[in-house]
């Protein structure tokens, strides 16, 4: 069997995070922002790849309250700077960055799992993909707001709130 992250058995991929996201980074989980991802809350991700497809479930607790939140799949671990996780996972790379074309910025192309919160702060999204990572992503980030679909604006979700790093 592979290691998580590794092509394992039959070509399956499994990638996966955990954690309560601070400003120090602990456990590969950082917060940005306090208030919108504040101290206690936690999240865990979990992504199957395989040739039948890609899966990614995300589970937060503790986040603001009746609030819409994106998150997205990224291409590199997370950092202390928002920006270290690098742009959107994309199945196929939009050869323009920062990609905000909806041919490639799109949730058939890229894994969005946008998500609004409950009364306390938890919410549960989903995604499936037709296609198995060719790369693995580093992280997922919490991003201020759903995704637009809009050209120009494609992709974009407002700030970076918190990221976890996948393994």
């Amino acid at each position: 069997p592979g290691r998580s992250g590794d092509a394992g058995v039959d070509g399956v991929r499994v990638l996966h995070a955990v954690g309560a996201p601070n400003a120090e980074g602990r456990g590969g989980a950082w917060s940005y922002d306090g208030s919108a991802v504040p101290a206690g809350s936690s999240a865990a991700a979990l992504s199957v790849s395989s040739r039948l497809g890609t899966a990614t479930v995300l589970l937060v607790r503790g986040l603001q309250p009746h609030r819409a939140y994106g998150a997205h799949l990224h291409q590199l671990p997370c950092g202390a700077s928002p920006q270290d996780a690098g742009p959107h996972y994309q199945q196929v790379p939009d050869p323009v960055q920062p990609s905000v074309d909806p041919a490639y910025a799109n949730p058939v192309n890229e894994v969005w799992l946008d998500l609004h919160t409950d009364a306390a702060g938890d919410a549960v999204v989903r995604s499936t993909n037709p296609w198995s990572y060719r790369q693995a992503p580093g992280s997922l980030v919490l991003h201020a707001e759903h995704t637009s679909h809009e050209p120009g604006s494609a992709g974009t979700a407002g700030a970076r709130l918190a990221c976890i790093t996948l393994r």
